[in-house]
């Protein structure tokens, strides 16, 4: 098919070789002289030569209008709204995410760690079509914000209300794992994904982050886990001051160890940013690592646009029949 701008195409291009036809027909018309000039009536040929002439040149562009934009119909001009039916097995992910206060640490200018968390989280979830995401916020407690579900909007917005202060403070790490694990257990499809962001180190909660890891493991749960925070000093939110939040710099504390051990105890990968640039590598990543083969099926509903040359050309063969009866035929 011939593709036209904006999506349009011809159904039928091959009737378009009739408008070299066309045009050589037109060239020979305007050589051509007549014999004679034929006018169906008198009165016409009193009003001199020059109203007949006006006449055959409008008749020869009607006809040509005719035969011009019947063509184009003929070849029928539409547009297609696609349509695209996915099918395949997707990936359940639980997105977890730290919301302690030393997640407004200022480190990651302009903004802080949570702002740009969650900026990069989106972008995520966004490079996804098929897999079920769930959403996680953890801080001395954990809670389920969104369980898995491919209603994509619905996560984002879950992510654009995270706001640290929403749980009780504090790193609860092995309880964040038990509770994203609870809503991966039953979930359909091989692959079970937990990607888990933090800060700190965990110092809240009854439940082991290695025994939580190890139990999630039993249940095919694979952990990629996420340190977040520059290397030495950042300035931490420790009260609030008469303009707002007061900061102090202080010691980056996370406990990589642990967070290797978890990913590593679930086959996962555990990945350390010390900026926002790095932990957008780090999504994409994990965006790269967690693909599984899609099969898609088009479907295209066509909007057939045929019918405008066609009136075009009704029109002009109208006119020029009107013409007719009043001027007489083309010689």
């Amino acid at each position: 098919m011939i593709a036209w701008l904006r999506g349009w195409e011809l159904a039928s291009p091959w009737w378009l070789l009739l408008l070299p036809l066309i045009a050589g027909w037109l060239a020979w018309r305007r050589r051509r002289r007549p014999d004679a000039i034929l006018f169906s009536r008198v009165d016409v040929l009193s009003k001199g030569p020059g109203r007949g002439r006006w006449a055959a040149r409008a008749l020869l562009v009607l006809r040509a209008i005719a035969l011009v934009a019947g063509t184009v119909a003929l070849a029928r001009p539409r547009t297609g709204a696609r349509t695209e039916q996915v099918t395949g097995e997707g990936i359940s992910i639980m997105l977890v995410v730290d919301l302690s206060s030393s997640m407004l640490a200022e480190d990651f200018q302009p903004q802080n760690r949570l702002e740009v968390a969650k900026g990069k989280i989106k972008q995520f979830v966004l490079a996804r079509s098929t897999d079920a995401i769930g959403l996680v916020s953890f801080s001395g407690e954990a809670l389920t914000q969104v369980p898995l579900t491919v209603d994509y909007p619905v996560v984002l917005a879950a992510v654009d209300n995270l706001q640290s202060g929403q749980l009780e403070d504090g790193t609860a790490i092995g309880t964040a794992i038990a509770t994203a694990s609870n809503r991966l257990r039953d979930a359909p499809g091989r692959s079970k994904v937990m990607v888990l962001l933090t800060d700190g180190v965990n110092n809240r909660g009854s439940i082991d982050p290695r025994t939580a890891a190890q139990a999630a493991a039993s249940l095919g749960i694979r952990i990629y886990t996420i340190g977040v925070g520059s290397e030495g000093m950042a300035p931490v939110p420790v009260g609030r001051g008469v303009f707002g939040l007061r900061y102090e710099n202080r010691k980056v504390e996370i406990d990589e160890p642990l967070l290797t051990d978890i990913a590593q105890g679930t086959a996962g990968r555990y990945f350390r940013a010390r900026d926002g640039a790095a932990l957008q590598r780090i999504y994409e990543q994990i965006d790269q690592l967690e693909r599984v083969p899609v099969r898609a099926s088009r479907y295209v509903r066509y909007n057939e646009l045929y019918v405008y040359p066609l009136g075009l050309a009704l029109t002009a063969l109208v006119l020029e029949l009107a013409l007719l009866a009043w001027r007489g035929p083309l010689p």
